[in-house]
């Protein structure tokens, strides 16, 4: 990627999404290395970070990252999850958090240049589109190296550029053994879930 000094960028960041993509590569992604990397790439002004929250929990696995996150230059959006039982009788967690990402990106549009999203999930297609005919250059991070690929192809149709996420993990891989107050390790939700369904959690088409 070649960086545009006085490009104003922004990271929208669908937590879910990136955690079902990075584990699906089989590593653990360094938020510390990841903001160092992207603020080389132009001038950046905002990164979101959206993930739903357990308020029930006496302990979330996801809070410590959460936290980090909120007091290492990243702007937190978060909200509830909502639970319900399907017809059959399963118990589902819902915590899709597409619609406030979409409002907050067409909202900072104006203030922005190049918008880098990190999610594959096609219901994006129409949110890029909109903000390509604002003048905002979106690149789309996801990968197709696993099996089935993690990106929705008319998604990475619609961007201006597709970034290989396992491309950029050598730059922000989290290694084994660092300091794990530096950044902390991302073995967190959607994996307190496990066994039940997640459609929602990491809804890629």
């Amino acid at each position: 990627m070649t960086p545009y000094r006085y490009e104003r960028i922004a990271l929208f960041i669908d937590g879910a999404n990136l955690y079902a993509a990075a584990r699906g590569l089989g590593f653990d992604i360094d938020y510390k290395r990841l903001l160092e990397h992207f603020s080389t790439q132009g001038r950046l002004v905002r990164a979101f970070y959206y993930t739903a929250l357990v308020e029930d929990q006496e302990y979330s696995p996801i809070r410590p990252l959460v936290d980090w996150l909120d007091y290492n230059g990243y702007t937190l959006v978060t909200k509830p999850t909502k639970e319900f039982t399907d017809s059959s009788g399963r118990r589902k967690v819902k915590g899709n958090m597409d619609i406030e990402l979409a409002v907050d990106a067409m909202e900072m549009a104006d203030h922005l240049d190049h918008v880098y999203l990190f999610s594959g999930d096609g219901d994006f297609r129409r949110l890029v589109e909109a903000l390509q005919r604002k003048g905002v250059r979106v690149s789309v991070i996801s990968t197709i190296r696993t099996a089935p690929p993690m990106v929705a192809d008319e998604l990475r149709r619609q961007a201006d550029q597709f970034i290989e996420l396992q491309h950029l993990m050598p730059i922000i891989i989290r290694e084994h053994g660092q300091n794990r107050a530096a950044a902390p390790q991302q073995n967190y939700a959607p994996q307190h879930y496990e066994g039940e369904p997640q459609d929602d959690f990491a809804e890629i088409e």
